[in-house]
């Protein structure tokens, strides 16, 4: 290893056993969540100058220690923590995925896919899964994560940086996609919007930049392979796998019984996925929106995911499991998701307290008050375009630290940034394109996004002194690298001219 990596090395240890001595991941968003209440009651005597582009009035930060604001937290408190979107995701989809893995339909499934898989490509291929499975909205924290983990493993490689690969895939890389997903009509909706404060008739693509995300997943793939291979996993050799035996799958060689039982149950989830195409196919299919979309977010098959999930891995991982005796009677797939949930109680506890955060965080206008003021001093700096496109991907990843949601920050910094670009003859398309770099790269290292937590957890299956320090280290470097080869890489692609997507320009009005 060259100084350079040992360099590296030493800092990313250090910044693992500082992080390390942090408060428990559940008593730092009970920390956060006081700050809040706090900071909201003396800020909250202030008057802010930033107009919050929702309501086109200043901002005004909501006290939370009043009375009635106290009440209300109390009554609401039980249906904040059961309405928290990703812990229904992740237990609904954890179901089904215990189903699969404890009747040892995944090992077997993993155990044939790495006989025809060559070790050098395990790295890029888990990375360009990650990328697509961006498709199915959060199918790729339940799923693509963990199972990256159990191929290393399986693999002989360190489980660890399986993890890190995949969450760099799934939420470093967040916006680049060879597939277009519901995100991209969902930000397309905020830009066109804002445009339109300038220009009532522009129309803006919903596929916009779907040319610059295709480009994008390939640096991203690059840039993960490399940061895995030469730099994450050497640095991992030091860690020992010392995790729960009873946790960690354990893969034999497979006998003709558990042959055949996969062959069978790959022919069910095969059978279920060109039914569900089927289904898909008609235009007026009940799994489309009304306008026959099925990418849009009204979709109702984009609202199904996590249950399609559940039932493409619960039906065949029930036929194996019968078929090759891992379960005798019903009793056997109740207790394998009973095994499952007995895994999740820990990211359960942690989810709580993170969704009583996020809810107090968004109620107290902070977060609007942070993007509003900041975008606000970029645009009284007057910088050249290129130089201002910069400031907007910086400005957006460190905004991300703090408000995790795509579609939030977009509706409070699209309004400021689209309308005033335009008037740099910048088109709304490459604006929305320079947000949605910056959205992606600080995703990884930011322990108040909802997902973080549930990667702590995976890891702690394999290396039970995980914490919050471990994980910031092992995704620190994706997130330095592909914040900067990234914004680079637009630089280029501007300069050259290529196209964002679909109906895009670079300038406005367009040429």
């Amino acid at each position: 290893m060259n100084d350079g990596n040992s360099w590296a090395t030493r800092a990313l240890d250090k910044i693992e056993v500082v992080g390390n001595k942090l408060p428990d991941p559940a008593v730092i968003f009970l920390i956060s969540l006081v700050a809040v209440w706090v900071l909201s009651a003396l800020l909250s005597n202030f008057s802010f100058d930033a107009i919050d582009p929702r309501t086109a009035q200043p901002v005004v930060v909501n006290n939370l220690l009043t009375g009635a604001n106290l009440a209300d937290f109390l009554s609401r408190m039980v249906t904040i923590f059961t309405s928290f979107a990703p812990l229904g995701v992740v237990l609904v989809a954890m179901l089904g995925v215990g189903v699969a893995e404890h009747s040892g339909f995944i090992n077997a499934a993993i155990k044939r896919m790495l006989d025809a898989t060559p070790k050098s490509l395990l790295t890029p291929s888990i990375i360009l899964v990650a990328i697509v499975s961006h498709t199915a909205t959060d199918a790729g924290y339940v799923l693509v994560i963990p199972l990256a983990g159990v191929i290393f493993y399986a693999m002989g490689r360190h489980p660890l940086a399986g993890i890190a690969a995949a969450f760099a895939g799934v939420s470093g890389g967040f916006s680049a996609n060879f597939v277009p997903s519901a995100i991209d009509p969902l930000l397309q909706s905020f830009t066109q919007s804002a445009a339109q404060i300038i220009d009532p008739d522009i129309q803006v693509n919903p596929l916009n930049n779907w040319a610059f995300t295709s480009a994008s997943s390939i640096l991203i793939i690059l840039l993960g392979w490399y940061l895995t291979d030469k730099i994450i996993e050497p640095r991992l050799q030091q860690t020992v796998v010392d995790g729960d035996p009873d946790a960690i799958p354990k893969f034999d060689d497979l006998g003709d019984k558990e042959r055949k039982a996969l062959r069978v149950s790959v022919a069910v989830m095969l059978a279920g996925i060109v039914a569900l195409v089927l289904i898909l196919l008609p235009e007026t299919s009940p799994l489309r929106a009304p306008d026959g979309q099925l990418a849009s977010f009204s979709a109702p098959v984009m609202r199904s995911i996590v249950p399609l999930i559940f039932l493409l891995f619960v039906l065949p991982g029930v036929v194996y499991g019968y078929m090759a005796g891992t379960f005798k009677t019903s009793k056997d797939v109740i207790d394998s998701m009973t095994k499952a949930m007995q895994g999740m109680s820990y990211y359960v506890v942690m989810a709580f307290f993170c969704s009583l955060f996020i809810d107090a965080f968004g109620k107290s206008n902070l977060g609007a008050l942070l993007a509003i003021e900041g975008a606000q001093v970029l645009r009284d700096w007057a910088l050249p375009s290129m130089v201002t496109i910069v400031g907007l991907i910086f400005l957006t990843a460190f905004v991300n630290l703090f408000v995790g949601s795509a579609s939030a920050k977009w509706a409070l910094l699209g309004p400021i940034f689209v309308p005033m670009l335009m008037q740099l003859n910048i088109s709304p398309d490459l604006t929305q394109a320079a947000y949605r770099l910056g959205d992606s790269a600080s995703n990884v290292v930011t322990p108040l996004m909802p997902y973080f937590p549930l990667v702590v957890v995976y890891c702690q299956r394999y290396v039970k002194g995980t914490g919050i320090g471990t994980v910031v280290s092992l995704m620190l470097p994706y997130s330095i690298a592909i914040l900067l080869a990234w914004t680079v890489f637009l630089l280029i692609y501007w300069g050259l001219g290529l196209p964002l997507g679909i109906q895009s320009s670079y300038v406005y009005p367009a040429t």
